[in-house]
C-alpha cells in the first residue's frame, strides 16, 4: 500500500510531510533495527534537509542505527562542506543531535566497497532490452546494504534522459551500483536515444533496473518526492515500485 498526497497547484507543507512519514513509520516494526536511507547528491533538487531531520526525529530513538548513503553513481564523493549543505546540518551538530546516525558517500570505484548479488543472463537481458543488448549483466551494489535490516530510498522522481524517469530503484542502479551495470544501463539508454526515453515510464532501462532490484534481499521502502523546481508538491511512501509509479 502507498501512503501519500500531492497537488499540481499547491506546495506541500511540512506538516503534511510529517503526517505521511508518521503513518508510514507507525506501522513498521523498527525497534532495535538498523535502517539505511539512500539519498541523492547535490545534483538533485529535493528537501533532503527536511527529510533528514524528520526521519531522524521520528525513528532515531527506536532504531539502533539510521544511516544515510549518498547515491552518487559515478559522481565524485561529496566533501564534508557539500554534505552539510545536502542534509542541512554541520557535522558536529549532526553528531550531537543524532548520535546513532552517519552520512556516507557511495564509492563505485572501490572493489572492497562492492558486492555481486546476482546476474541477469544474456537471454534475459535480450528480452528486457528488446534485443538491443545481449550481454550478461553482473548485479553489483554497495555492500553496506547487508549491514542493515531496512532500506529506504528517499529521493525525487524527474523525467530522465537515460531511464525515462528517475527515482525509485534507480537509486540502486546506478545510484549505489558498480561499474558493470552502470555502464550497461547508460549504453542501453544511448541506444534507445533520449528522444525515445525521456518522459517514458517503462523504458528498456527501467525494466533492467527493476529486474536488478529483485536481487536485493532486504526490505525496501521508497519515499518518492514530486518536485516543481525546488518546491515539494507530493510525497508517496511505500514499496519502491508502487511509490515510484
Amino acid at each position: 500500500m502507498v501512503i501519500g498526497t500531492g497537488s499540481t497547484t499547491q506546495e506541500m507543507q511540512n506538516a503534511q510531510v510529517q503526517d505521511v512519514l508518521a503513518q508510514l513509520f507507525s506501522g513498521m516494526q523498527l525497534d532495535g533495527k538498523r535502517v539505511l536511507v539512500i539519498i541523492p547528491d547535490g545534483t538533485r533538487s529535493a528537501p533532503i534537509p527536511l527529510m533528514y531531520r524528520l526521519i531522524n526525529e521520528m525513528i532515531g530513538a527506536r532504531v539502533t542505527r539510521v544511516d544515510y548513503l549518498i547515491a552518487l553513481g559515478t559522481h565524485p564523493p561529496m566533501e564534508e562542506e557539500a554534505i552539510e549543505r545536502l542534509v542541512g546540518l554541520p557535522l558536529g551538530e549532526r553528531a550531537a543531535r543524532y548520535p546513532n546516525s552517519e552520512v556516507f558517500n557511495h564509492r563505485w570505484d572501490l572493489p572492497e566497497a562492492l558486492i555481486n548479488i546476482g546476474s541477469i543472463s544474456k537471454e534475459e537481458a535480450a528480452t528486457l532490452t528488446g534485443e538491443l543488448l545481449t550481454a550478461e549483466v553482473p548485479v553489483v551494489l554497495n555492500r553496506m546494504i547487508f549491514d542493515y535490516d531496512q532500506l529506504v530510498i528517499c529521493g525525487p522522481v524527474f523525467p530522465h534522459e537515460v531511464a525515462g524517469f528517475s527515482g525509485g530503484a534507480k537509486y540502486f542502479f546506478p545510484g549505489i551500483a558498480g561499474a558493470e551495470i552502470i555502464n550497461f544501463t547508460h549504453w542501453l539508454g544511448a541506444l534507445v536515444t533520449s528522444m525515445d526515453t525521456i518522459g517514458v515510464k517503462y523504458t528498456p532501462t527501467r525494466k533492467v533496473i527493476h529486474r536488478a532490484a529483485q536481487f536485493v534481499e532486504r526490505p525496501v521502502l521508497c519515499l518518492a518526492m514530486v518536485m516543481q523546481g525546488h518546491t515539494l508538491h507530493g510525497l508517496y511512501a511505500g514499496p519502491h515500485e508502487e511509490a515510484w509509479s
